[in-house]
């Protein structure tokens, strides 16, 4: 029987991880973006629903459109007609991975709904064309949402991705304030050169910090998660983080830093009972600021991208 409608998920992630500019990401367990595709009669990609008034229904402004697009020009199946409609649970601009997760659950969701057969090497490369177009060519949010866990970008030319190993008891802060702040604005104020010096000490703290997880060595991770370059030239963009940084660390947290390219913050704990501290002090710290801010404690999503209803 044929199939006429596949739903599919992704979760939302962290990128950078703190030292790991554009090579490092990390899957977040709750919040994520759902697309649901449906078999079309006339060929090519509609986008019903983008998800927010505020996104394009044009599917080659979409990362969902672009995406699907993508995965059946990769497959040879320009024939194939899919309409997409999209749930975010992502905030838009929020530094969540939210363009990349869309675009993650469009291409697992088209691939499975023809049965298409691509790997999630293809899945992956159909996804960084719709990341390049809307936030700029980089993967760090699209391969943890696809593949789950952590995940190191050691290439996008050629694309190749390695997950790493997480502690079972690794626990993730996330304060979300209420700003909005897009990718292009917050690449906008990094560095174009950074001195030798301060490039060896970062990638230092990356490799430290990969140790750090693989090894559960929780003092050696709370010496890792600084970020040396792209964190002091966003935070002016950023109300409240600084602030919200010093409370999260006065209250236990292993380390804290920007996701993404903000204005979310994150902070590493140990325990739900270390998160709810933390996530009470970064919300405070927020408020003395001026700033409205949702927090929570997540789980690493250690599944990625997964059909969740076939119909």
């Amino acid at each position: 029987m044929t199939t006429c409608r596949v739903r599919a998920f992704a979760p939302g992630s962290i990128g950078n991880v703190g030292p790991g500019f554009d090579i490092l990401g990390l899957a977040v367990a709750g919040w994520g973006d759902t697309v649901t595709a449906t078999r079309a009669d006339r060929a090519g990609v509609a986008v019903t629903d983008p998800g927010l008034p505020d996104l394009p229904t044009d599917p080659e402004r979409h990362t969902s459109g672009i995406a699907a697009s993508e995965v059946l020009r990769l497959a040879n199946a320009g024939r194939c007609g899919v309409s997409l409609a999209v749930e975010k649970g992502l905030p838009l601009s929020g530094g969540a991975g939210g363009s990349a997760a869309s675009a993650v659950a469009s291409a697992v969701a088209v691939n499975a709904l023809f049965g298409l057969g691509l790997d999630a090497d293809r899945l992956l490369e159909a996804c960084l064309a719709a990341e390049e177009r809307v936030a700029g060519r980089h993967a760090d949010n699209l391969a943890p949402a696809l593949l789950g866990g952590l995940v190191l970008v050691r290439s996008v030319d050629p694309l190749d991705v390695v997950r790493l190993p997480v502690p079972a008891d690794l626990r993730i802060v996330l304060a979300h304030p209420a700003q909005r702040l897009t990718t292009a604005e917050a690449r906008a104020v990094l560095p174009s050169m950074v001195p030798r010096a301060l490039a060896m000490r970062q990638a230092a703290h990356v490799a430290a910090l990969v140790a750090a997880l693989a090894a559960a060595d929780w003092a050696l991770l709370a010496r890792a998660v600084d970020d040396f370059i792209a964190e002091p030239a966003r935070a002016p963009l950023l109300p409240g983080f600084v602030d919200a940084k010093r409370a999260a660390l006065d209250a236990g947290a292993l380390g804290a830093s920007i996701s993404g390219a903000g204005p979310t913050a994150f902070a590493f704990v140990r325990s739900v009972e270390d998160g709810d501290r933390v996530a009470r002090a970064m919300r405070d710290a927020y408020g003395r600021a001026g700033v409205d801010c949702r927090v929570r404690v997540a789980d690493v999503d250690r599944v990625g991208a997964r059909v969740v209803e076939w119909g």
